[in-house]
């Protein structure tokens, strides 16, 4: 793992209404909290229209914690660039080599 990762979770597609899942309207996307997630899963359901990229809407993904999201996606391939999510929290997602890395920056 690269140097200032810290794993979050892992984010799973998935075709079903799951509980406890909310609207992030800007990725046109439901998910859960992978925070209430006993093995750190979080389930995501896109709408037919959403703008995220085909590997984070048909594969799983994992995802870190970074300190400067800007910094760490200096050197990647970019796939989704940087969306709020929330007041504190931004995410962006890189290729990973066939699979995709959601990379997260929370405000502190």
């Amino acid at each position: 793992m690269r140097d200032g990762y810290k794993f979050s979770h892992w984010g799973v597609p998935t075709q079903e209404k799951k509980d406890g899942m909310v609207y992030v309207e800007g990725i046109k996307t439901w998910i859960t909290d992978f925070a209430q997630n006993p093995y750190a899963i979080e389930w995501l359901r896109f709408e037919a229209d959403s703008p995220m990229h085909e590997l984070v809407q048909k594969m799983p993904h994992v995802a870190y914690e970074v300190e400067n999201l800007n910094e760490a996606l200096a050197d990647q391939k970019v796939i989704v660039p940087p969306f709020p999510v929330g007041e504190n929290l931004t995410c962006a997602f890189i290729d990973g080599g066939g699979f995709s890395v959601e990379l997260m920056e929370f405000k502190k």
